[in-house]
């Protein structure tokens, strides 16, 4: 029942996403056919692509149009590489979802034990010291970090491989299975591609898991803080509970469903298209393709990724909801309720 409620509410928000974006990109000043010709082109040249593309046509019949294709899953042919947008999604998609995969990995593996142990330790060093890589993460521009980590380990240390994208140029990438290139590098006992492929993914992930992490922690532990002082860890130690079980077992259950919604929000804007990381170390994913989409007003490319995003954001808070039904009792009651 719930996600068919949310399937159905899915419709008039991607609809809503449309018109606005719709608006938007022609609302922008900006000639999306100077990037199509050269500026020597004739007039006749220009009118023709004009036409090709119907920016002739008012701008209700355009959004129509657009509709209409969207209905037979057609988002349009991109102004800047000619390409079906749907086609350039799917082959970007691969790379952003590898790098975010594991970046939020990362993230969740030192954010969560740092935040736990914040709150267990309240007021003490470790405290402290969450706090500041906190604030650290929050407060540093991804694209600051992700320079002085360059310089410092590519260009003064040796240590990690210069920006070339997912692997080195001169390595031919792994056969395509599921786009991942680790994984596939695995699958098919590809050592040398596997290597590289790690080697690159190892800045991005850093600065993007260093930058989610701070969020994480300090949720988790304003979420243990609560749940540590609450009646039921109070009875659960008065019974004799070992500290590990009334921690990870009682308290940090309960403090789950904040965690669980902002790393809902976090991922879904890591999808979404970390165009500053992307850019800086000339990852060829989604939020590289919407920079160059936006700089050269390419309106179906961008009008296709936010699509896409809008989606990916009311999947993941439907998945947010079903896990709320699995980790409280107290929820399955009040949907079984009503």
């Amino acid at each position: 029942m719930i996600v068919l409620r949310r399937i159905i509410l899915l419709i008039p928000v991607l609809l809503g996403v449309t018109f606005v974006t719709f608006l938007l990109t022609r609302v922008i000043p900006g000639d999306p056919i100077a990037s199509l010709v050269s500026p020597q082109a004739s007039p006749e040249v220009r009118e023709a692509l004009i036409q090709q593309y119907g920016l002739d046509q008012p701008l209700v019949v355009q959004y129509f149009t657009y509709l209409g294709n969207l209905l037979h899953g057609d988002l349009g042919t991109s102004f800047s590489t000619s390409h079906s947008v749907l086609s350039d999604l799917v082959s970007r998609f691969g790379a952003t979802f590898e790098l975010t995969l594991y970046a939020m990995i990362v993230a969740l593996a030192t954010g969560i034990p740092l935040g736990i142990l914040a709150a267990v330790r309240r007021g003490r060093v470790i405290d402290h010291v969450s706090r500041v890589i906190a604030v650290s993460g929050i407060a540093l521009p991804v694209f600051w970090t992700s320079l002085m980590l360059l310089y410092l380990l590519f260009f003064k240390a040796h240590i990690l491989p210069a920006p070339y994208g997912r692997i080195n140029p001169r390595i031919d990438p792994p056969t395509d299975i599921t786009g991942l290139y680790t994984i596939d590098s695995l699958l098919t006992g590809n050592w040398e591609a596997l290597g590289s492929s790690a080697q690159a993914l190892a800045l991005p992930v850093c600065v993007l898991a260093f930058g989610v992490m701070a969020p994480i922690a300090r949720i988790t532990r304003s979420g243990m803080i609560e749940a540590l002082d609450s009646d039921y860890v109070r009875a659960a130690r008065s019974l004799g509970l070992g500290a590990r079980t009334v921690v990870l077992r009682h308290a940090f259950r309960n403090a789950l469903m904040p965690l669980v919604t902002m790393v809902a929000v976090l991922y879904g804007y890591l999808l979404g298209g970390v165009v500053l990381v992307e850019n800086v170390f000339a990852w060829p994913g989604l939020g590289n393709y919407v920079f160059n989409a936006i700089t050269s007003n390419d309106y179906p490319a961008v009008q296709g990724f936010i699509l896409y995003a809008t989606t990916i954001y009311v999947l993941l808070f439907l998945i947010v909801d079903l896990l709320f039904i699995a980790i409280d009792p107290r929820v399955r009651t009040a949907r079984a309720a009503r």
